[in-house]
């Protein structure tokens, strides 16, 4: 089972950029860090920070739409896509292609048909503990192969959209220290 690729959907914010002076841009997150995932069949699953740190360093991976490869939306390794853990988990940034399929997402994504957000991975470490007679899969490190806008998420916390960059400016606000710190001791004990 550690070798099968899996994919995870959250209902996260994603936006899409569109200024008059710039191309759209597809942000967001692909994933929350410790927000629980709907049932997976048995179990729900969580992501500890820092999970993904090591596969950011040297994985080629694409933005697509609903995973499906034929739809490639941007390429971290060609610089259509930007992919970095914040504080809230993994954040993106895609240039979408000027395509048929890519203005129809996009009108999608406007209208709020599409608004959330998946990533398919192989799992390279995890805990699993039982809370609440519900067991609980925390993912602690993954190898990351896409992430992309889906129709249907399994984690009810991520989203994507598209906006102006006006709007992305003004709604930004600066992070809580406190779960800075947390952060910060979590990602120093996965590289102990």
């Amino acid at each position: 089972m550690a070798n099968e690729i899996e994919r995870r959907a959250f209902a996260m914010e994603v936006r899409i950029d569109t200024s008059a002076e710039m191309p759209p841009k597809m942000s967001g997150h692909a994933a929350m860090f410790d927000s629980l995932s709907e049932d997976l069949g048995g179990f729900r699953e969580r992501i500890a920070g820092g999970a993904f740190a090591k596969t950011l360093q040297s994985a080629d991976i694409r933005a697509l739409f609903n995973h499906d490869s034929n739809i490639v939306l941007g390429r971290n390794k060609a610089g259509t896509l930007r992919l970095r853990e914040d504080l809230t988990g993994l954040a993106i940034e895609i240039d979408p292609p000027d395509t048929q399929a890519a203005r129809d997402l996009m009108v999608s994504m406007k209208r709020g048909d599409i608004n959330q957000m998946s990533f398919g991975f192989r799992t390279v470490a995890d805990k699993w503990a039982k809370l609440d007679g519900e067991w609980i899969r925390t993912l602690l490190e993954v190898d990351l192969f896409d992430v992309s806008p889906v129709t249907y998420p399994a984690y009810p916390a991520t989203a994507v959209a598209v906006r102006g960059l006006q709007d992305a400016i003004k709604s930004a606000s600066p992070p809580d220290e406190n779960w800075r710190i947390d952060f910060m001791r979590r990602r120093l004990e996965l590289a102990i």
